[in-house]
């Protein structure tokens, strides 16, 4: 079983950056690749980034590569994700999920074994 709790989130005006940040407890973290989703008011949750275990390897959507950054501080048990140059449509709440295939790169959501809870990010226009 493993924990993630989600934190950094909140109101930015576009153009700004937040850092989003996920805390895991329970089993070791370095079992798991993390991933980031977000869902925004009446759609589904989506893929957003991803990172291998030992953090050699990422994977990120379309609509968020060149702004977004997934890394990880396996020794501090935290995943993040850097976002820059944030836009209007970026407006979500975002989770952090673990994935215990380490070595992959997934992006669909039942791959993923265990969800935090959300935080909100919403960006004004």
């Amino acid at each position: 079983q493993v924990q993630l709790v989600e934190s950094g989130g909140g109101l930015v005006q576009a153009g700004g950056s937040l850092r989003l940040s996920c805390a895991a407890s329970g089993r070791r973290f370095t079992s798991y690749a993390m991933g980031w989703f977000r869902q925004a008011p009446g759609k589904e949750r989506g893929f957003v980034a991803t990172i291998t275990s030992s953090g050699t390897s990422t994977y990120y959507a379309d609509s968020v590569k060149g702004r977004f950054t997934i890394s990880r501080a396996n020794a501090k048990n935290t995943v993040y994700l850097q976002m820059n140059n944030l836009k209007p449509e970026d407006t979500a709440v975002y989770y952090c999920a673990a994935d215990r295939s380490y070595w992959r790169t997934h992006v669909e959501l039942h791959e993923y074994d265990y969800w935090g809870q959300g935080t909100q990010v919403t960006v004004s226009s």
